[in-house]
């Protein structure tokens, strides 16, 4: 019988690399991002400011939710509430 402590430890990385996941897509967008200025700005010069502007308002917004996911896959990994308080639950549970 695997022990139930085990399956909380799973999910927890599961859910961690998916918070991880975040970072990763979060870079191809902001990558789109700036790529979709550059070409603006290529089109209308003269709208360079607000352009770079808008870029990097929206870069900021997008990169807050990249640290999110790094600040919750921190949490998952080394200090999980699910394991920290319910450890005594779960060995009460299988007898321990």
């Amino acid at each position: 019988m695997h022990h139930p402590l085990a399956f909380v430890i799973f999910g927890a990385q599961i859910a961690a690399a998916i918070a991880l996941l975040n970072g990763f897509l979060v870079t191809l967008g902001q990558g789109k991002v700036a790529a979709a200025a550059v070409e603006g700005v290529a089109r209308q010069p003269e709208a360079r400011g607000a352009i770079t502007t808008t870029m990097f308002i929206g870069c900021g917004l997008a990169e807050t939710t990249a640290v999110y996911g790094l600040v919750i896959a921190f949490i998952l990994l080394f200090a999980n509430p699910l394991i920290n308080n319910n450890i005594d639950n779960l060995m009460r549970f299988v007898g321990y």
